[in-house]
């Protein structure tokens, strides 16, 4: 039975509304020091985790087209890849330099956090995109995804997929040498989702290999490995060749990313082997590879909206407005997220990939 709701309808409105806008605008300048009506321009830094993973390209894009709107002097800086935590702490520390009033940062890890500190230290409003920082209050507030969530829904779909067959996984993660809250978060809530015991929610790989899974009935399963793919085409393809060196017999992979998804496929379709995989981003690319079958079921989430909503709490704040506050029950400020696929299971709430492509970024 198809469950797309109007709350996901309602979703697909709104955020192809808020897409369509910032992304028409992306040829305003960023840098104006006043604005119409002489006011002095807020100095925003956007921190993201590299400048080439198309997630955060769509941040930048989104941020530089809402500057001029909200009177911001904006300043877009990366590390040079995922895990380049000393490229964010030097970001971070030429924005306190610049004197700017606020950051928005995709943490890497707990290696920025004391920069952070230093920041907010001297003033900064610090916001954090997409990655909830560990422990959450290292920044003022968070505006993400509910990566818990995310990886609860593609785990209820899996175990939809499975229907009682035995379930034998590969998790392909970010990192196995740094802790990340959307690592541990995606991972851990894809387990919950298809009804798989975790141990500490807040580290990988310490679940029981072998047990039940309970939802959609319920039946064996089988975890195989947790490797790091790095969130990288590449980095999935060798983490899922690794997997399937330990058990030919793969039929249910778990990606924290779509670059990693792509990979891994290429490493299946390499061994001559087939397999279900889910994974959590909903780009444009994703959501293609759910509509050609590489990619059975994605989560969706909106860095478009991350960026342009966060900026817009800075620039308040800096001039006095009332500080943003997490939604009710969360640690952090929720911009939401939907279930993509064209196999769509019973009790779980989804959108197509048609639909789902409409609301996409990275095209």
């Amino acid at each position: 039975m198809r469950t797309t709701s109007r709350a996901s309808r309602a979703l697909v409105l709104a955020v192809a509304a808020s897409t369509a806008l910032g992304l028409s605008a992306c040829n305003r300048s960023s840098d104006s020091d006043t604005g119409s009506g002489g006011e002095a321009a807020v100095g925003v830094a956007l921190i993201t985790k590299d400048s080439t993973n198309p997630f955060f390209v769509a941040m930048q894009q989104g941020a530089k087209a809402d500057a001029q709107k909200n009177n911001v002097k904006l300043t877009v800086a990366s590390g040079k890849q995922e895990g380049d935590d000393q490229g964010q702490i030097t970001a971070i520390e030429d924005a306190i330099a610049r004197g700017d009033k606020g950051i928005l940062i995709t943490p890497m890890s707990t290696g920025v956090n004391a920069a952070i500190k230093k920041a907010r230290d001297a003033g900064l409003y610090v916001i954090a995109l997409d990655t909830p920082p560990d422990p959450a209050d290292t920044v003022d507030i968070t505006f993400a995804t509910d990566n818990r969530e995310a990886g609860k829904l593609i785990g209820q779909w899996a175990a939809a997929q499975m229907a009682g067959k035995p379930a034998t996984i590969a998790l392909l993660d970010l990192f196995n040498d740094k802790i990340v809250s959307v690592d541990y978060n995606r991972d851990q809530g894809f387990l919950e989702g298809m009804g798989i015991d975790v141990k500490d929610g807040k580290k990988n790989g310490d679940e029981a290999k072998t047990g039940k899974y309970s939802a959609s009935g319920g039946g064996d399963y089988t975890i195989v490995c947790n490797e790091a793919g790095n969130g990288a085409e590449d980095g999935g393809r060798s983490a899922m060749e690794k997997c399937l060196a330990k058990n030919p017999n793969i039929n249910l992979v778990y990606t924290i990313n779509e670059p990693t998804a792509v990979g891994a496929n290429a490493a299946l379709k390499a061994a001559g082997k087939t397999a279900t995989i889910v994974s959590v981003d909903g780009g444009c690319a994703g959501v293609a590879s759910v509509k050609s079958g590489v990619i059975g079921a994605t989560a969706q989430q909106y860095p478009l909206k991350m960026a342009t909503e966060g900026m817009a709490a800075i620039a308040s704040v800096a001039r006095g407005g009332e500080k943003p506050q997490p939604d009710s029950g969360l640690d952090f400020k929720n911009t939401g997220v939907a279930l993509v696929t064209d196999k769509p299971a019973d009790g779980v709430e989804s959108i197509t990939s048609d639909e789902g492509s409409k609301i996409c970024w990275g095209n």
